[in-house]
């Protein structure tokens, strides 16, 4: 698992990031607080507070992280924890 942070302040910046969690077969979750909201759904994260970066744990092989975060790459806000 893989883990870092994305930030997500536009609707095409939210619009981006599923279309690209979409796209990748491996699960990918978003953690705000105490929600965990499934990456591939749109309306789960609109449900969340966007005002702050947002968490995202991937569990998938190093390859798929490193296509993915490439895809996002100018949504991620800071790497690890």
């Amino acid at each position: 698992m893989q883990t870092f942070f994305v930030s997500l302040t536009s609707i095409s910046d939210v619009k981006k990031f599923v279309d690209a969690a979409t796209r990748c077969s491996a699960e990918i979750d978003v953690l705000s607080g105490r929600y965990v909201i499934n990456a591939k759904s749109i309306m789960g994260l609109f449900s969340l507070d966007l005002a702050k970066p947002v968490k995202v744990e991937f569990h998938g092989t190093d390859a798929e992280s490193d296509a993915f975060r490439k895809d996002i790459a100018a949504l991620i806000a800071e790497v690890g924890e």
